[in-house]
């Protein structure tokens, strides 16, 4: 993996975080939006113009790629990459969460 790439995205912003987990699944920007909302149970409800700009830096990066063109929609999934530091953003998670539940609040 890119050093660079790493650096830039790990610790991962909430945005990109569910950008790429949404993209588990191929899906077009509203479809984004709509599943982050519900995952998120309404806490974040992203707009078009942070989605596009995350959809544009992640592509041109590597994370996402298009894998389809609808009726104009572009159809997203991400990469082999994407998920690689997807899952070390997860793993990050995890450990400060253990460790938050692992300490005494005195």
């Amino acid at each position: 993996m890119d050093k660079k790439i790493k650096k830039i995205y790990v610790p991962m912003t909430e945005t990109a975080f569910y950008i790429l987990l949404s993209l588990k699944t191929p899906r077009y920007g509203y479809l984004i939006m709509q599943y982050i909302e519900k995952l998120t149970k309404g806490r974040i409800k992203m707009g078009a113009g942070t989605l596009y700009g995350g959809l544009s830096k992640m592509q041109k990066d590597g994370l996402i790629e298009i894998v389809k063109v609808e009726d104009k929609r572009k159809i997203y999934q991400i990469t082999e990459l994407g998920n690689e530091l997807l899952n070390i953003e997860k793993a990050r998670i995890r450990e400060l969460y253990r460790n938050a539940e692992g300490t005494d609040d005195q």
